[in-house]
């Protein structure tokens, strides 16, 4: 008696669901998207919906593995088995997946012992059976999609599809499919359920990347926020940063911007003013999750300030709250503490920007079409000292130290370089980096 390996909803899928060859997908193609094929999309779903998480494939990325480079059909060899041997749901059995196994130990797949035991057979037998559903799933998904798409789901439809999309998510299986779903759902729907979604313990694993789809979803608001003016709102970075006119967007690029009195003026004003917000402790421990998945804080807080003149107590509070319905779980930080650690960011970076800008610029005579040398020759002096300081704080340290390198014709440059780098109260790295250029 045949041991069926999929639930008996699976095994009487009409056509041509029930199929596991590429037919599958031509034929789904040419399906109209009715509303009674798009229930039956979503009673595939509800047939394939697991009742707990799943692991799926592991065995095929070690195939993928072994023959990442080498030039044969091997591998796809091994994978055609499997559906030559169980072409619809009804034929995936136990029974056929020890025959499969038993053809690639004869082809010679090399993670297939010889003689493979039972334990090995059940492995495979439960990685094939969760990539059925993970399959099926990821059709009927991109056959609601379509439908979306097309204007054709009304609001129930509509509902139960995003609370389909979810449950895959929160088991596991077809998560890209489903996130997509979600993601075409718009607002609010879909964005609710990204929302909630965000904030589960069941999909921590895969929280970075919930989050990126429901960023783009919500960077509409964002901008819309951006364009307000910030009447009444109270500034947090100091004068000096808020009448600078590049965007965080650019990086706070100055490189098309000439150099003149005008320019020079206010990169030494922009450097003066970054000198002046207050340095908080590295935030390594922000948040609870991976330092990576920063990016996407950092994401919002420039979508919403992306002019140094918008960075508000009130657009900080606005980023601080986002963030949280986001599911950054803030260790130690409230909204105050938080705004400090951003206004620090955007003051490094803009200390960045301004160095790298001033280390291109041609010292002496010509460099304004010979209308400012003096201006220019002028630069390194005061930037030197501003280098300096800047490195010692540790903010922008590379391009500080970069630009006094760049000048080292200048004894201020040079003599700033020296003291950075054999002091032995600034952090090793700082000296280090000093000493690569230091005469």
């Amino acid at each position: 008696m045949d041991t069926y390996l999929l639930p008996a909803a699976m095994r009487e899928l009409p056509p041509p669901w029930q199929d596991l060859t590429y037919r599958r997908s031509q034929a789904l193609e040419a399906l109209a998207l009715t509303e009674e094929r798009r229930e039956q999309a979503r009673q595939v779903l509800r047939a394939c919906l697991p009742d707990r998480r799943q692991s799926v494939h592991d065995w095929d990325e070690e195939l993928r593995d072994f023959y990442e480079d080498r030039d044969d059909h091997t591998l796809d060899e091994a994978d055609a088995w499997l559906t030559r041997i169980m072409p619809t749901t009804s034929q995936v059995t136990r029974e056929r997946v020890a025959q499969v196994v038993g053809a690639w130990a004869d082809i010679g797949i090399p993670t297939v012992p010889e003689s493979p035991t039972e334990q090995w057979v059940d492995r495979v037998a439960a990685e094939w059976a969760a990539s059925v559903r993970q399959a099926l799933a990821h059709d009927a998904f991109a056959f609601i999609e379509r439908a979306n798409t097309a204007g054709l789901l009304n609001d129930g439809e509509a509902e139960d599809a995003a609370l389909l999309a979810a449950a895959f998510v929160r088991v596991g299986v077809a998560v890209e499919a489903a996130v997509r779903l979600l993601v075409s759902l718009g607002r609010p729907r879909g964005e609710q359920a990204l929302m909630e979604l965000v904030r589960d313990d069941e999909v921590q694993d895969i929280r970075p990347y919930v989050r990126f789809r429901l960023l783009g979803l919500r960077r509409s608001v964002y901008e819309v926020r951006a364009r307000q003016v910030t009447r009444d709102e109270e500034p947090l970075l100091p004068e000096g940063l808020q009448s600078l006119p590049h965007s965080w967007q650019n990086d706070f690029g100055w490189d098309a911007t000439a150099p003149d009195s005008n320019s020079l003026a206010q990169a030494r004003s922009a450097l003066e003013a970054c000198l002046t917000v207050e340095r908080v402790p590295d935030d390594a421990q922000m948040c609870s999750d991976a330092r990576a998945d920063c990016s996407a804080i950092a994401e919002v807080v420039r979508a919403l300030m992306p002019y140094p003149r918008l960075v508000t107590r009130e657009r900080m509070n606005e980023a601080w709250r986002e963030c949280q319905s986001l599911g950054f779980e803030f260790e130690g930080i409230n909204a105050a503490c938080f705004a400090k650690v951003w206004c620090k960011k955007i003051a490094d970076r803009v200390t960045a920007a301004v160095f790298r800008w001033l280390a291109d610029l041609p010292q002496g005579g010509g460099a304004a079409g010979e209308k400012e040398p003096a201006v220019l020759s002028a630069t390194a002096l005061w930037a030197a000292e501003l280098a300096e300081r800047c490195a010692r704080r540790g903010s922008a340290v590379e391009e500080a130290i970069w630009f006094l390198h760049r000048t080292d014709d200048v004894p201020d440059s040079r003599e700033a370089l020296a003291r950075l780098a054999f002091d032995p109260s600034l952090p090793a790295t700082t000296r280090n980096a000093a000493q690569e250029w230091a005469p």
